[in-house]
């Protein structure tokens, strides 16, 4: 019964479709198929990064069922990032070559935002609960935003160095739930009464589901040529010790 509430909150459409969903913004990788608002495919490896080898064989494979089931796609569903800046580039192409290939439309939906939907159907929440999905950004440092429970934007997304100050304002005045791969970094820093942590929650592919029905219905489409991932942060390449020393001899 509360998953089924949470559902109606997150997705308020009557149409649905079936949508290719491809989630590669941090180390995992993962691919799912929705039908008419059901999670009818998925196939997840956490063990990676392995973005560039396993990516391909988990689409082939959704494909390959949605083909065998006479299911044609309407759209491609793709993690926009935050996240890793490898990761994110991989998914994207992907989901851009599979649009070009079978004329399909293509969606984006932001990754912090993806990573609520699994808190919002699983956890029993307060009212005036604020979700914080946080992934980790090297050191100190975690990209995050900050929801309500209906994922209107209290926050933007935005990369911060956490310590005992952060969301201080927030905390004083509503239960804030810290979740993701970057929120251990605060599980020590923050002790507010009001911060709640949440384990397990990663973005995969399966639970982008209900974000993309509503974007589908509202007809939110990206320019397939012109999409690129929101990296927040630009690329810096860093050479390693052990290769410097090899250039120099």
């Amino acid at each position: 019964m509360q998953e089924c509430s949470g559902r109606r909150k997150i997705i308020k459409q009557i149409n649905m479709s079936c949508i290719l969903h491809i989630e590669t913004s941090t180390d995992a990788c993962s691919v799912a198929v929705s039908q008419d608002g059901a999670v009818i495919f998925h196939v997840e490896d956490f063990e990676g990064p392995s973005h560039a080898q396993k990516l391909g064989t988990f689409v082939d494979e959704a494909l390959s069922f949605t083909d065998n089931h006479a299911i044609p796609f309407d759209a491609v569903a793709v993690s926009q990032g935050p996240g890793s800046y490898t990761g994110l580039r991989i998914g994207v192409s992907m989901a851009k070559g599979i649009c070009y290939a079978r004329d399909l439309k293509l969606l984006a939906l932001p990754t912090l935002k993806v990573m609520c939907v699994p808190v919002l159907l699983g956890q029993e929440l307060p009212e005036d609960a604020l979700l914080c999905p946080m992934i980790d950004a090297r050191r100190m440092e975690v990209y995050a935003a900050v929801y309500d429970r209906a994922l209107n934007v209290v926050e933007e997304t935005a990369p911060m160095v956490v310590d005992d100050a952060a969301f201080a304002d927030l905390l004083e005045k509503h239960p804030v739930y810290f979740f993701g791969n970057g929120a251990a970094k605060c599980e020590g820093v923050i002790e507010h009464p009001n911060a709640h942590f949440i384990d397990g929650i990663k973005p995969v592919a399966k639970n982008m589901m209900p974000l993309a029905e509503r974007e589908h219905a509202m007809g939110a489409f990206q320019d397939v040529a012109y999409f690129e991932p929101f990296y927040l942060k630009d690329f810096v390449a860093i050479k390693s010790n052990k290769v410097d020393k090899i250039i120099r001899g």
